[in-house]
């Protein structure tokens, strides 16, 4: 077993749930935002991520060793979310419109705290299996030190 590659397939996951938790806490910072610097609405974020692809099926064939097919996750894309903004009667508040309301991001804090928790959960089961591996490795070195 190649330990290096059960290494870099967990470290890619755990890249992927920070960059995961990154856009989570951005979404959930600017939740009550009206406008950033430059006079624009936010627009809630949400990382899409898949397997890394492995090549061609051929070269997986010719390959044909499980080590050459793991290849770990990858972010494909971040890209807004399609959710209409929130309105709030604030008929005092600066940014109000005419009618006195106020257009906040389309964020749910309960989806995003929710996927908060899971972003986490995922990041612990990468650095298990890191942990897993480790001790493995360690194990097999004291079996070929006892001889």
């Amino acid at each position: 077993m190649n330990y290096l590659s059960a290494f870099a397939i967990s470290a890619s996951g755990m890249d992927v749930e920070k960059q995961r938790l990154d856009i989570t806490a951005l979404n959930i910072a600017n939740a009550h935002s009206t406008r950033a610097s430059d006079g624009t609405a936010f627009v809630p974020l949400q990382v899409i991520s898949s397997a890394k692809n492995p090549g061609s099926f051929q070269a997986a064939l010719a390959g044909a060793h499980a080590e050459k097919l793991a290849v770990g996750a990858e972010v494909v894309q971040i890209r807004p979310l399609d959710s209409p903004p929130r309105l709030v009667y604030e008929p005092g508040h600066p940014d109000a419109d005419k009618k006195g309301f106020v257009s906040y991001p389309g964020i749910n804090p309960v989806n995003e705290m929710v996927n908060l928790i899971s972003t986490m959960r995922a990041y612990e089961a990468n650095l298990a299996a890191v942990h897993a591996a480790k001790t493995m490795a360690l194990r097999a070195l004291e079996i070929g030190g006892e001889s």
